[in-house]
């Protein structure tokens, strides 16, 4: 196979170890007394890896030069997606025992889920209009849309922060992983608007 097929084999397996891990745990009991609230802990920390593994690669080309990266993106960003529905169908099934009524209970009472269904509802947006068709129909406004990505790594943060109840250590790493790679975006923008600037000042002298 090409090296790039291997490459989507290896991330695909690697992508669905944690899933295979968790199942096989499930079935042979070893989830502990509270396999419920496990199994919801341990999709929602997937969610986020899975988020901060997509929003790596950019800088990752950028910095390093692994341009063979790119075109893995969208898979990296369909598996947040796929543990972030493990996430919430754990919690539903789980947690709620598909109790409906107590789950929009629960979305108006406890602000970390209030924080984390937005999220969810981004990646879904995102998952939909992932395809090259989507891109083609959505033209410019794809892009502007899946800038929302930003968003839900954010939610997602404010999620975890919003749970804490003991130690905050977890919740603070992923606060600054969080950070530094929407900060290196922001600073990437920043740097556009100067060229421009700089562009347009030039335009205006020569006009002069």
């Amino acid at each position: 196979m090409p090296p790039i097929l291997w490459r989507r084999v290896i991330i695909l397996l690697l992508g669905l170890a944690p899933f295979a891990w968790i199942s096989y745990a499930t079935v042979t009991q070893q989830l502990g007394a509270d396999p419920a609230k496990t199994i919801v802990l341990f999709t929602g920390e997937w969610t986020i890896y899975s988020l901060f593994f997509t929003l790596s690669v950019s800088p990752l080309v950028r910095f390093l030069k692994w341009r063979w990266l790119m075109p893995h993106r969208r898979m990296l960003g369909l598996f947040a997606l796929f543990y972030a529905l493990c996430h919430l169908f754990s919690y539903l099934v789980f947690i709620l025992g598909l109790d409906m009524s107590r789950f929009f209970s629960e979305l108006a009472k406890r602000p970390y889920i209030t924080a984390g269904a937005p999220a969810i509802l981004i990646l879904i947006a995102l998952g939909v209009t992932s395809t090259q068709g989507m891109m083609r129909r959505l033209g410019k406004n794809w892009q502007r849309l899946h800038k929302l990505v930003y968003l839900a790594l954010f939610l997602g943060w404010i999620h975890v922060l919003w749970q804490v109840r003991s130690s905050y250590f977890d919740a603070v790493l992923y606060g600054v992983i969080t950070a530094a790679l929407l900060g290196i975006r922001a600073y990437w923008r920043w740097q556009q608007l100067q060229k421009r600037r700089a562009k347009a000042a030039m335009m205006n002298k020569s006009h002069t």
